[in-house]
């Protein structure tokens, strides 16, 4: 089984100084887990903030995610070796394909087998998926083999609740990992998870955080406040009751925020 650090912090939309302060900020106040990607064009501040902070490369869980453009068998892995430069370290901890992409003219099984052999070549220590729907996630299954997919990192809020994927992942034995579990901050205004925020004393992102954490998803929050990063790492210790998970499991509407064409599969 595969193991994924349940709390990272991510670092889409952040750039430059920006960037560099917030992973800074937030290896500061505690995290060991750093969630970047090729497109985000971020990858040289993430691993300058990464040395800066004087935490040992050992300690830390670092991700990125290989762009559409570098698909193809010729290109992956030199792609992912100029990631690794950028991020100033010899290997990632984990390295998926952002999107399934199907016009893209590289295959599947194509783009599968070039990040199996990257791990192979010991430039990623595991490797993974993002955005893909349950048919496609068997199709990468059957590329790389049963037990290879450390995780598929889908877009999921208490609006966007996924079932019949997570279901289908929780029985492959593939990890979830929750990217956009605030929707954008809407649901940092919803009245039921403020409801559930006043009783636990919380804030309504630790409830939302802690939804995620308590079905057993990872979760790679951003933020460029200090504040807010180690706040949103208290959602680790908040344990919500059935009731609450009962209030939350009502509030899904399908609230995808993340579907660009011809990158997105047909979701589920």
């Amino acid at each position: 089984m595969s193991h994924i650090p349940s709390f990272g912090v991510g670092t889409f939309r952040l750039s430059g100084q920006t960037v560099i302060d917030s992973v800074r900020n937030a290896l500061d106040v505690g995290y060991r887990a750093v969630d970047t990607a090729q497109i985000y064009g971020n990858e040289a501040e993430v691993g300058q903030a990464i040395v800066d902070s004087g935490v040992a490369r050992s300690d830390l869980f670092v991700t990125t995610k290989i762009w559409t453009d570098n698909y193809s068998r010729a290109k992956l892995i030199p792609s992912l070796q100029d990631s690794l430069k950028k991020l100033r370290t010899d290997y990632v901890d984990l390295t998926l394909i952002h999107w399934p992409a199907p016009g893209n003219g590289v295959e599947l099984a194509e783009y599968m087998e070039a990040l199996a052999e990257a791990k192979a070549r010991g430039l990623t220590r595991q490797i993974g998926i993002s955005n893909f729907n349950v048919e496609l996630t068997r199709q990468a299954i059957v590329a790389v083999g049963q037990g290879e997919i450390a995780t598929n990192q889908i877009e999921l809020s208490p609006y966007l609740q996924g079932r019949k994927l997570t279901a289908f992942l929780k029985e492959q034995g593939i990890q979830v990992t929750s990217y956009m579990t605030l929707a954008y901050g809407k649901v940092l205004k919803d009245p039921v998870l403020a409801q559930i925020a006043v009783k636990h004393q919380a804030t309504v992102a630790q409830v939302a955080l802690a939804w995620a954490l308590q079905l057993g998803y990872a979760v790679i929050p951003s933020s460029t406040k200090r504040e807010n990063l180690a706040s949103n790492l208290l959602a680790r210790d908040l344990k919500l009751d059935a009731e609450d998970m009962v209030l939350i499991a009502a509030l899904e509407r399908n609230g995808r925020e993340v579907s660009p064409e011809g990158l997105a599969p047909v979701w589920d």
